[in-house]
């Protein structure tokens, strides 16, 4: 007997436009910012050093995972800076694929109570621009850096 698909929650589509405020990439919890080689060596390029002293100075083994390590005491990611008296991001342009799809995680679009959870800590969720369901599962699976191979990144 097949098993009926579930249509998910949120197939009428979602807002969310980024208010660049930093929140999602601040503490006071901690996490893990994932990072695949390739996001490595993109961000590496970036920031004119090579992947291994990149690896030395911002990133960490967590099994046979590498993440992004936190500031000490804010647990803000190590690439979450004030400038101009805002958080912002120093590698933006070449952000982790993790960081590119917030809001649209799986944990977030479970069931609506999550999302509007998350919605409490990100101003941007149920805002600004409108997302299809099309849209999000795109997002979901989108992996930036095999596109940026063929188009340069400003």
């Amino acid at each position: 007997m097949p098993t009926e698909k579930k249509t998910p929650w949120y197939i009428a589509g979602l807002y969310f436009e980024c208010q660049q405020c930093g929140r999602c990439c601040s503490g006071p919890g901690e996490g893990y910012i994932w990072v695949t080689r390739p996001e490595v060596k993109f961000i590496a390029d970036f920031l004119k050093e090579t992947a291994s002293r990149l690896r030395r100075k911002f990133l960490k083994r967590v099994g046979f995972r590498t993440t992004i390590i936190e500031q000490p005491c804010t647990k803000d990611c190590m690439f979450l800076r004030k400038i101009d008296g805002q958080k912002r991001c120093m590698i933006y342009s070449v952000r982790p694929s993790q960081c590119r799809t917030w809001p649209f995680w799986p944990s977030n679009l479970a069931n609506p109570n999550v999302w509007n959870k998350a919605a409490a800590k990100c101003r941007g969720i149920n805002s600004g621009k409108y997302y299809s369901f099309e849209e999000i599962e795109k997002i979901k699976k989108e992996k930036w850096w095999q596109i940026a191979k063929q188009t340069p990144i400003s």
